[in-house]
């Protein structure tokens, strides 16, 4: 290990902390906020999307905007991500497998630990119970790693199996999932799509999955599945189509999560699984920077932008393909305050939903409780 990644070390470790399951004493650094935008894109280090000739929207997006240069991921591989920035914990979950759809007889893996090796799908989230450590050396990312890659170690610690949206339709408030290439049908026992083919009508050999469930955290919790409130079903998880006809009128939930399709998230792999011109690696992230500029500009041209105060914030979910560290892009862009601001303090998936659940004035859970884990303000702030 050379010098610089054994600082890296030094302060990933420093950033561990236990775990609290409600609110603590950090709350309302975060202006108040109408409408947050999160985009989700995929698997690569910081130095591999910006100051790269092709991503010229990233570069001069980061610029312009806010960009939090010292913002890590937690673990690997992309689901645990995903479910730590919704719902601050990766709930015992380590893997990538598919939910397993409306099984009430399946115990959380919050309740009793899964050997991953004998469960090819998760059991839907519920309860509470203890969720799984994050190692600060890590082996088990998609790639193959010379060297193991450098995380924030998180200790296992007490957590409940909710998430964000639960707060949200709990305090009044709003949320949408918008998954790009997501099916016409609707999300549930989805798990794959190309956009209308996909494993619940005739899976077909070679069908691209574009859309995949493993990037779309809410589908994986037992209340969502089990929609017995409309507010916090799989109702209000939808694709992209509909995600441009709120844009257009500008009635856009106060928290849309976005998820853009393997192809156009810079996620990249092999042909056979994504379609032809996604498999390389330059042109997933090339193809991923055209696709960012037009969300972004969908956003921006948006009524919902000029009303009250909106964030965007556009973080990658790990890095994968590489032994390099797990710090990866995040980027706040508002519609009032601070612009072009570089911030190095160090920030992680739990700060940005402590930092979400704040400006939209709820308590923090599961790790977002971390006394450790800062609020984003200087990359929110209103002056």
């Amino acid at each position: 290990m050379n010098l610089k990644k054994a600082a890296v070390l030094l302060g990933l470790t420093a950033m561990a902390s236990g775990v609290a399951v409600a609110q603590d004493d950090d709350h309302g650094r975060i202006p108040s906020l109408d409408h947050v935008f999160v985009i989700m894109m995929e698997n690569h280090y910081i130095d591999q999307v910006l100051g790269q000739t092709f991503t010229p929207f990233t570069n001069s997006y980061a610029a312009s905007a806010n960009l939090a240069k010292n913002y890590w991921a937690v673990g690997h591989p992309s689901l645990t991500n995903y479910l730590e920035i919704v719902g601050g914990s990766n709930f015992g979950i380590q893997n990538d497998n598919s939910p397993d759809w409306h099984n009430t007889n399946c115990v959380s893996t919050l309740q009793v630990p899964v050997d991953e090796s004998s469960a090819p799908v998760t059991c839907p989230i519920s309860g509470s119970g203890i969720d799984a450590a994050t190692p600060a050396l890590d082996t088990t990312n998609e790639g193959t790693p010379t060297e193991p890659i450098h995380n924030i170690p998180v200790p296992a610690a007490k957590t409940v199996g909710v998430n964000i949206a639960d707060q949200l339709v709990e305090h009044g408030m709003t949320w949408k999932s918008y998954q790009e290439n997501l099916p016409p049908y609707g999300a549930d026992k989805v798990n794959n799509s190309d956009g209308l083919v996909s494993d619940v009508t005739a899976s077909e050999p070679g069908m691209p999955k574009l859309y995949a469930v493993k990037h779309n955290p809410f589908a994986y919790f037992a209340n969502v599945q089990a929609g017995t409130n409309p507010a916090l079903s799989l109702k209000q998880i939808v694709d992209f189509h509909q995600l441009f006809a709120d844009l257009n009128s500008g009635n856009v939930p106060n928290l849309a999560f976005i998820a853009p399709d393997q192809c156009h998230d810079q996620h990249g792999r092999g042909s056979s699984e994504m379609g032809t011109g996604c498999s390389v690696d330059q042109n997933a992230i090339a193809s991923g920077d055209a696709a960012l500029s037009v969300l972004i500009k969908a956003i921006h041209n948006s009524p919902a932008w000029k009303q009250g105060r909106t964030a965007i914030v556009t973080v990658w979910d790990e890095n994968d393909y590489s032994s390099l560290p797990n710090n990866v892009v995040a980027i706040v862009d508002t519609n009032y305050g601070t612009h072009g601001k570089t911030s190095n303090v160090m920030y992680n998936h739990f700060s940005l939903l402590k930092s979400l659940e704040d400006g939209f004035g709820l308590p923090h859970i599961n790790h977002a409780a971390d006394r450790n884990v800062k609020a984003m303000s200087d990359l929110f702030a209103a002056h």
